[in-house]
């Protein structure tokens, strides 16, 4: 049982796309280090006050790669920590840190937040030994306490937010895969339509060769169409399939069926404009499923909303749709759920985009933009 959680440990990989520093991690540093600075003028009764000085100089401005870096940012944190304890050791003084340091508390956080498991385990050992020593030399018990707690606390902090985002990380992929299996579904209902359409102009082209050779030579034309369409349409199949799933074979919904949303809500209109024949399959679905999404979201979060609006265009080149509603966006404008990545990733594989926000002149927007073919 210990072999296997410590070889689960070693072969943990870092987090995946740190975050770059922003603007408050630059506030957080600078800050720091002017409280240092004041710190070392207005404090003369810091023991060893020109070594706790230089030590905290050096050592806040590795908070800036606690995320990119975790175990050298780390080290060189809790590795200050320790030139500290040496006045504590050898000359039998107080405490020479200064209040400035509690930064360092950020460094177990990142480390078990974005650092791979051998790099953590690592980390844990450098964190141990000045933290050991920190806590072997409090005077009372209520320090030796607190000062365990924080420490484990900023551990245990760290850990819950990896694995909370390592969680909707996979929540996102299955989001992601079940959309890929749906659209390769849908796929294959085109790609049977056609083969279908080849049989029939074979037997066709075979029943007129001998009487009607040009009939029979357009029964071919038909059939190499008919078979281009196919094969292309083929491999966008197989590269977004993910699962091994039958196909379903359920009626699709499309373009001609968003007259259908109005009866969710009063409040809902529908409109269509432009050149919207001749559509793919998985285009008029996508098209429909991402305006039903938007729908059943802006029924369920918007606040006060008197009209939700569907507006789809065919261009010459694109289907351009838009779903907007006029009320009180109760959702945070920088939460999207788990529908409308479905819809943004079908839309991705079909060449297209979509994005989902906040108006600027009021409520919530949905745009789409989808090819008029589906990409090879």
């Amino acid at each position: 049982m210990l072999t296997a959680f410590i070889r689960s440990i070693l072969a943990e990989p870092r987090a995946p796309d740190p975050p770059a520093r922003v603007w408050w991690d630059w506030a957080l540093v600078n800050a720091l280090l002017a409280t240092a600075a004041g710190e070392a003028i207005f404090r003369p009764d810091v023991p060893a006050r020109p070594l706790a000085t230089l030590v905290a100089l050096l050592v806040i401005p590795a908070l800036l790669w606690r995320r990119t870096h975790p175990l050298p940012a780390t080290a060189v944190g809790f590795g200050g920590a320790m030139v500290l304890h040496l006045p504590m050791i050898l000359g039998d003084v107080a405490d020479a840190g200064l209040y400035s340091m509690i930064g360092v508390l950020l460094l177990p956080y990142a480390l078990y937040r974005w650092a791979s498991g051998p790099e953590a385990l690592v980390g844990t050992a450098i964190v141990a030994v000045p933290a050991g020593l920190g806590l072997a030399t409090s005077e009372t018990l209520e320090d030796v306490i607190g000062g365990t707690t924080v420490l484990v606390a900023a551990f245990a902090l760290g850990a819950a937010m990896r694995y909370r985002a390592v969680a909707r990380q996979r929540e996102v992929q299955q989001v992601r895969t079940l959309e890929r299996g749906e659209l390769a579904r849908e796929l294959h209902d085109t790609v049977a339509h056609h083969v279908s359409a080849i049989a029939i102009q074979a037997q066709a082209g075979r029943a007129v060769a001998a009487t009607n050779p040009a009939s029979a030579v357009e029964a071919l034309a038909v059939i190499e169409a008919e078979a281009s369409r196919t094969l292309y349409e083929m491999r966008t199949m197989v590269r977004v399939l993910r699962d091994s799933e039958a196909a379903d074979y359920t009626p699709q919904r499309g373009i001609s069926d968003l007259d259908e949303l109005t009866r969710m809500s009063p409040v809902v209109q529908v409109h269509c404009d432009g050149d919207l024949a001749g559509l793919p399959q998985p285009v008029e679905v996508a098209v429909y499923r991402i305006c039903q999404e938007s729908v059943t979201n802006a029924i369920r979060h918007s606040l006060n909303a008197t009209a939700v609006t569907v507006e789809v265009t065919g261009d010459v080149g694109a289907v351009r749709l838009r779903v907007h509603d006029d009320g009180e966006a109760a959702r945070p404008a920088t939460t999207v759920g788990y529908g409308l990545l479905g819809m943004a990733e079908r839309a991705k594989l079909l060449g297209g985009a979509c994005q989902a926000g906040p108006d600027p002149v009021g409520g919530w927007t949905v745009e789409a933009t989808l090819p008029r073919e589906v990409p090879r």
